[in-house]
Formats: structure tokens, sequence, C-alpha cells
């Protein structure tokens, strides 16, 4: 049985993260993608928050990035519409999150076929007895 901790880590390293990389497109990534045209192109480095939970998470390496980012939904959106400048009307904001939030999920399990593959091609290659 693991300890009350270790199971909540994929969570909160999720939650964190997702946080931050939603901060950081808000505030200074913003301006540079809507010059260029291609606002969604910051999407995908919600992938990150995915793999890192992903790799620290003991049990749930799926369900708990998953978690943790379907609860800094909330927060985030709060912080949009009472801290920072909306760029985007609500409805848009909800379905760009939900997006993020995908992009999170799709991490973790890139994360995860990337650690399978690893570790099919390590016992393919033991030698034969």
């Amino acid at each position: 049985m693991y300890r009350r901790g270790e199971r909540w880590l994929g969570i909160i390293c999720c939650f964190v993260l997702f946080i931050l990389v939603f901060l950081s497109l808000h505030l200074s990534v913003t301006g540079r993608f809507i010059a260029t045209g291609h606002m969604e192109l910051g999407c995908l480095f919600f992938v990150l928050p995915g793999a890192i939970a992903s790799f620290f998470a003991k049990d749930g390496k799926v369900v708990g990035p998953l978690t943790g980012a379907m609860l800094a939904l909330p927060l985030c959106l709060v912080l949009v519409h009472t801290t920072l400048t909306p760029v985007r009307s609500f409805w848009q904001e909800v379905a760009w999150l939900f997006s993020a939030v995908f992009w999170t999920s799709l991490g973790s399990l890139g994360f995860l076929l990337i650690n399978m593959l690893r570790k099919r091609s390590v016992s393919t290659k033991k030698p034969a007895r």
C-alpha cells in the first residue's frame, strides 16, 4: 500500500503545472501567438504537465494527471475572468480549457506509450540462455 502522499503526487503535480502553463500562455506568450494568428499552438504546451505528472504518478498514470487538470480548470477560469484580461468570450475560454485538458491527457498517454516501448525494447534485448 502506498503512503497517502504518493497517491496525490501526480494530481498535485499536474494541478500546479497546468496552472503554470496556463498563466504563462496568458501572461507572456499570448501576444506572440495572436500576432502570428496561431493562438491554438499554445495548447501543445499542455502536453508537458500530463507527461511530467504521469512520470510522478504511482498508481493512476492517466487518471491522476486528468484529475489534476480537471481540478485546475475552474481555478484557471476564475483567474482569467477576475485578474487577467480575457482574450476570448466565456464560452470560448471554457472550450479552450477543455481542449487543454485533452492535450494534458494526451501527454500522459504519450508518456505511457514511450515508457511501454522502452520497457519492451529492454526486455527483448536480454540474451537467451
